[in-house]
C-alpha cells in the first residue's frame, strides 16, 4: 500500500494575519471538530506516519490544538505544525510536553513587515522562549524558516529588518558568526540542538489565473503527499490551498478510494511521463523546481 512522507491535515482554513506572500482562500471559515479528525485519522491511518496540520490558515488558532495533539498520540501519528508564531505564547502550554509533536516550523517571513513594530521584538523573544524549553524537555525538532536572506530584489529595509531579526537569534544561541554568511538559498544550517535556520526562495502559490507553461515537469504530489481541506476536500498537495484539483471528499467516500480514482491516477501517470495533466499544475511555479 501506498504511504505518504508528508500527509496535510487542515484544521482551519482561518488566519490571524494578511502576509502579502499568502493569498487569503474564499472558502468558507472554518475549524475542524475533534470528531471529524480523529474520523480522517482513521481513514489515512494506513497510509501515513506523518501528519502536518495546516494547508491554509493558522493552526495554533484552533482552540482544542492540545486535544488534536493527544489524539495523533492516541493513533500513532506523529506531527508537524508550521505556524507564523504570533501565538506561542498563549499556546504554548497546549503544545509542551505532548508526545506526537515532532517539529515546529516558525514561518518568520511574518516578521518581515506583517507584525507591528513595536512587537517585534516580543515576537521573536516569545518564539526564542518556547524553543529553547520545548527543545530540553523533549526531542523537538525546531525549524526556523526565512525567505532567501540575500536575495538581489530585496530591499534595503527588508534586508535591515531581517538583520534585526538574525542578530536576536545570535544573540539568543550565542552565535559567534553572522548566519546570511553560512545559510544557502534551499538549505539551512543547525544552530543548536535540534533548531535550525532554513531558508528558501520565494514563490507564487499556483492559481488558475496565473500564466500557463508547457506542463513539463515533475511533481510528487499523491506521489509522497496529499492532503485534507477542513471542509473534507482532498487535495493532491499542500499548495492547492483551495481545492481546485478536488479528487473527492473524505465526508462522503473513503479516502482509499479517492486516490485511486481516474483523475488522481491520470496525476501521478501524467508526472510519470514528466507531464503535469491539470490546468492548476501547469501555473505552478514551484513545480518548475523539480525541473523538466
Amino acid at each position: 500500500m501506498k504511504k505518504f512522507k508528508k500527509f496535510y491535515i487542515e484544521v482551519t482554513s482561518v488566519c490571524n494575519l494578511a502576509c502579502v506572500f499568502c493569498p487569503p482562500t474564499e472558502r468558507a471559515k472554518q475549524f475542524l471538530s475533534l470528531e471529524d479528525f480523529s474520523k480522517r485519522l482513521d481513514q489515512i491511518k494506513p497510509f501515513t506516519d506523518y501528519i502536518y496540520l495546516h494547508v491554509k490558515g493558522e493552526p495554533l488558532l484552533h482552540p482544542k490544538i492540545g486535544d488534536l495533539l493527544d489524539i495523533s498520540y492516541e493513533k500513532g501519528f506523529k506531527v508537524n505544525i508550521t505556524t507564523n508564531g504570533t501565538l506561542i505564547k498563549k499556546k504554548r502550554e497546549k503544545l509542551l510536553g505532548k508526545p506526537a509533536l515532532r517539529q515546529i516550523n516558525f514561518s518568520l517571513h511574518s516578521f518581515d513587515g506583517h507584525i507591528g513594530s513595536k512587537d517585534k521584538a516580543g515576537y521573536v523573544n516569545e518564539i526564542i522562549s518556547f524553543v529553547k524549553e520545548a527543545t530540553s524537555q523533549s526531542n523537538l525538532y525546531v525549524s526556523l524558516r526565512l525567505w532567501n536572506l540575500t536575495q538581489d530584489n530585496k530591499t534595503n529595509a527588508e534586508r535591515q529588518r531581517n538583520r534585526e531579526l538574525l542578530e536576536m537569534i545570535e544573540q539568543a544561541f550565542d552565535l559567534d558568526y553572522f548566519i546570511e554568511e553560512r545559510v544557502a538559498p534551499g538549505a539551512g544550517i543547525k544552530i543548536a540542538d535540534r533548531v535550525y535556520i532554513n531558508q528558501d526562495y520565494e514563490f507564487k502559490w499556483p492559481a488558475l489565473h496565473e500564466e500557463e507553461d508547457d506542463g513539463k515537469g515533475f511533481c510528487y504530489g499523491l506521489r509522497t503527499q496529499a492532503g485534507i481541506l477542513a471542509d473534507g476536500t482532498v487535495i493532491p498537495c499542500c499548495l492547492d490551498g483551495e481545492g481546485v484539483i478536488n479528487l473527492g471528499n473524505i465526508n462522503q467516500q473513503d479516502f482509499s478510494e479517492i486516490i485511486t480514482n481516474e483523475r488522481a491516477t491520470n496525476i501521478v501517470d501524467g508526472f510519470s511521463r514528466r507531464e503535469a495533466v491539470e490546468e492548476l499544475c501547469r501555473k505552478c511555479g514551484y513545480r518548475q523546481r523539480f525541473g523538466k
